[in-house]
């Protein structure tokens, strides 16, 4: 029997782990991607973010979101030393702690603690989630990357898919191939969209509905020398700090409904400092060596849309994932490869 023949429309951190499910189910797997996977200046979140794998507050969202991070989360460590051995690259998965200073609702927290069975130290008044790790996105990008080439995926960059039209599928409830915006058509047996905030544009003419919108975030990035350095990720108030083995320090970030506008502001930039600062003074000392920003797949509630499209029997969608794409992928990516290839 021949390979299944996999279309992944969209090449972020989502559609990348789920190429990578994929792989290892036996399919013959291409992506399509809009811009460059691993590109800096795509204005993807999967590049752009903090890289922590974990949600910000767990005990403020529904369960179903932290079942999919929790499960993610764990996946981790076996994916990114995978990714090491097979690639050279090291995502530097790292298990730093989250230290969560107020306000907060501290019983709250500790009552979901328990109940998922996370582990947590009281510090004063802040709480330390001591497991919560985090991996560096550009070189999770690149690393993804690489195994993927090595692995015979076809990588097909800067195109863009037309919007899916239901009068232009080739039988009833089945897409049999995807017109780029050049006129060539992709042809696949089935197609799974992960593209993330853009996936609304991609599917609005079909009988699906998707509510989906871009948010950017911006992000501020410092260096600090080694006797400076921090070693959990501090976050307070909706904004975090996230050290990187280096010194590098991420600061962010915003939550901002400016459609697809990927430019960086200077009055968030002097907002994004000031709080930076209240946290930890000792960055007024500091330069701030890049800003920058991503759009991320805004959904309610935080939750995905991992499933067959309702009218389509060989489209999948695996997105929406809102600020925790990179956290939830590798669950998601399973769970979307189960669905089309069977356990």
């Amino acid at each position: 029997m021949s390979a299944k023949k996999v279309v992944v429309v969209g090449g972020g951190i989502v559609g990348c782990m789920t190429a990578m499910a994929l792989v290892k189910r036996g399919c013959q797997v291409t992506i399509v991607e809009r811009n460059q996977i691993a590109s800096q200046t795509s204005g993807e979140a999967s590049w752009a973010g903090g890289g922590i794998l974990s949600a910000l507050l767990p005990w403020m969202y529904l369960d179903q979101v932290n079942h999919l991070v929790l499960k993610g989360a764990k996946l981790y460590p076996e994916v990114c030393q995978q990714l090491l051995e097979e690639t050279g690259i090291d995502p530097e998965y790292t298990r730093s702690g989250m230290l969560i200073k107020p306000s907060f609702e501290q019983e709250t927290a500790l009552n979901w603690c328990k109940r998922f069975n996370v582990p947590i130290e009281v510090v004063g008044d802040d709480l330390l989630l001591t497991d919560v790790a985090q991996v560096r996105n550009p070189r999770m990008m690149r690393a993804l990357k690489a195994w993927l080439i090595k692995h015979q995926v076809r990588i097909i960059e800067q195109t863009q898919l037309l919007p899916l039209v239901e009068t232009e599928l080739k039988q009833a409830g089945v897409v049999k191939s995807w017109q780029t915006t050049t006129g060539e058509r992709i042809e696949a047996d089935t197609f799974v969209v992960t593209s993330g905030a853009w996936s609304y544009e991609l599917l609005k003419e079909t009988a699906q509905t998707l509510n989906i919108k871009p948010m950017r975030g911006q992000i501020l990035l410092y260096q600090l020398p080694p006797e400076e350095s921090v070693q959990n990720i501090v976050y307070q108030n909706g904004f975090y700090l996230v050290p990187r083995r280096d010194g590098h320090l991420i600061a962010g970030s915003t939550l901002e409904d400016v459609g697809f506008d990927t430019g960086v502001t200077e009055a968030v930039k002097q907002e994004l400092k000031a709080k930076a600062e209240a946290i930890m003074p000792k960055l007024k000392d500091y330069p701030i060596m890049r800003h920058w920003s991503g759009l991320r797949p805004g959904t309610p509630d935080n939750l995905p849309t991992i499933d067959v499209h309702p009218t389509i029997k060989n489209l999948y969608l695996n997105t929406g994932h809102f600020r925790y794409g990179l956290t939830m992928s590798p669950a998601c990516a399973e769970m979307i490869a189960e669905q089309i290839c069977g356990k």
